[in-house]
């Protein structure tokens, strides 16, 4: 990427990923774009968890699709998923979460990873066939997953730049 606003113009949502496993320097830039990003009166309340097991990662799908009532449900079997999770007390933590989710999909991106925002953990993450598999992972008894980005190469090219809506006013 040439500048950060062509990363922000060419950052798209990708839902099906190759099998080809995420380099570690990678991920934990990614991750160290998350805990760069603002945070309500700079308290930094979240905890980040990667997962890297398909096989885990799964184990959360499946528990989440019981729960949902969704039949094959799979997170997009991604490469890597990334639950962002904050206290459940806090009350920026949706902000929070969502600004740190936003640098993880342009980081991801700059670094020719897909990503795509999966919401349905937030609120379904304290039902006890999904907590159990959360608590598995070390989410903190006080935090609850206001989000969670699948991440993974690819599989088929995505769509560059593409002109979108218009939903701004300038007023002088």
């Amino acid at each position: 990427m040439n500048t950060v606003l062509e990363n922000i113009y060419t950052r798209r949502s990708c839902r099906s990923f190759t099998e080809q496993p995420i380099p570690e320097e990678a991920l934990t830039e990614i991750l160290q774009a998350a805990v760069c990003a603002p945070s309500g009166m700079n308290r930094q309340t979240w905890q980040f968890i990667a997962i890297t097991n398909r096989e885990k990662i799964q184990r959360l799908a499946q528990a989440a699709a019981e729960v949902l009532g969704r039949e094959n449900y799979d997170m997009y079997r991604p490469a890597v998923l990334i639950l962002a999770a904050n206290e459940k007390e806090s009350p920026f933590a949706r902000e929070d979460n969502a600004c740190a989710l936003e640098n993880i999909f342009l980081a991801a991106h700059s670094l020719g990873i897909g990503s795509v925002w999966l919401n349905q953990l937030k609120d379904i993450c304290d039902e006890p066939a999904v907590r159990d598999v959360l608590d598995s992972f070390g989410l903190r008894p006080d935090h609850a997953v206001f989000g969670a980005a699948a991440l993974g190469y690819p599989a088929s090219p995505l769509p560059g730049r593409i002109e979108k809506k218009n939903s701004y006013t300038i007023v002088e």
